[in-house]
């Protein structure tokens, strides 16, 4: 395997036994729980009709794949340029731009209030997509970064290890709302509190995991290519569905989809494609993009929140400048005395 602008080997190694020691282990089943604490619940919002409707009506999925394998594998290929990274560091970033969406964000499409069942279609189009659409765009956008074959370390069985995670559990989900409708709220309760109380484990151990081995990877540019690469999904997903004419709550959605990319696919590609001594700590480079991931999604919902606080402010300014003319309005205002009739002079 031949890797070009790399003068010489990094002077890395992992942590002893990494990725086989018992709190790795513990790490990968908590976070499998996660996600199937959040589908479920997410499940639960769901209905067959209106899933329907989408895949009969697919302008909104549409336009989040021409989205997510458009603008993101793109936005990938051209920062490893502007910041002119080498070819291992701009390989990392592409491979990110070229992972299909993250199951995150249908949890932060609810958060901001989208369309929950294009959120979900959507994420399993772009997973299934991606088993032909992840070796197609490392093939073009790869030329002239990595002389190697891309296309042989597409994780496939990752892939279909994501689509059960989002099918299975929503699936359930949408029919316990169907048929005993009456257990969903303890549900929707029950995975809420799941989900808060794994994901503090889920922090506390990957930070024993990895320790202070991330510090290697916050240079400047690979910080810089890591901010820029989620806000660049969230806006410009935003963007091309509002010139493709989308409701807002659609709008809204894509932008989640877009800007949220499955990182584990990324880590999984560059673990089978290179030896630690090769990548050094661009291995950790995954969980350096999913942290401005997720610190960006924080961002747009705290953004979204204090605008729907704002707003109804101003409906209610309006309403009291509005008249409505009916015939019970003109007998309650002569009694107020406010008003006149109008007698034009002869």
């Amino acid at each position: 395997m031949e890797v070009h602008n790399v003068s010489a080997p990094f002077n890395f190694s992992l942590p002893p036994g990494f990725g086989k020691r018992p709190t790795d282990l513990a790490l990968s089943v908590l976070l499998v729980c996660m996600l199937l604490c959040i589908m479920l619940a997410l499940g639960c919002t769901m209905e067959f009709s209106k899933i329907k409707a989408h895949l009969w009506k697919p302008k909104g999925l549409a336009t989040a794949m021409v989205a997510q394998y458009g603008i993101m594998p793109f936005s990938a290929f051209m920062l490893g340029k502007v910041f002119r990274l080498n070819n291992i560091e701009a390989l990392a970033i592409l491979i990110c731009g070229c992972s299909p969406g993250g199951n995150l964000s249908n949890a932060f499409s609810l958060a901001v209030k989208g369309d929950m069942n294009l959120s979900i279609v959507m994420t399993t189009c772009s997973t299934f997509c991606a088993l032909g659409m992840m070796p197609l765009l490392l093939f073009i956008y790869s030329k002239g970064i990595h002389y190697g074959d891309l296309k042989d370390k597409v994780p496939y069985k990752g892939i279909m290890v994501s689509l059960a995670i989002v099918l299975i559990p929503c699936t359930t989900g949408i029919i316990l709302k169907s048929k005993w409708p009456q257990y969903v709220p303890y549900v929707k309760k029950g995975g809420m509190i799941s989900t808060f109380l794994i994901s503090v484990a889920v922090t506390v151990l990957s930070v024993l995991n990895v320790g202070k081995s991330i510090m290697f990877v916050m240079t400047p540019h690979l910080l810089a290519t890591s901010a820029l690469m989620p806000l660049i999904g969230f806006l410009f997903g935003y963007i091309l569905s509002a010139l493709f004419c989308l409701n807002t709550q659609c709008r809204r959605t894509v932008s989640m989809e877009t800007g949220f990319q499955n990182v584990q696919l990324c880590s999984t590609i560059l673990n089978v494609t290179f030896k630690p001594e090769v990548i050094g700590p661009l291995f950790f480079f995954p969980l350096l993009y999913f942290i401005f991931q997720l610190g960006e999604g924080f961002l747009f919902i705290i953004t979204f929140r204090c605008y729907e606080k704002i707003r109804p402010s101003k409906d209610k300014t309006k309403a009291i400048y509005t008249v409505a003319p009916t015939e019970e309005a003109i007998p309650r205002a002569m009694e107020n005395g406010i008003h006149k009739e109008y007698h034009p002079q002869a």
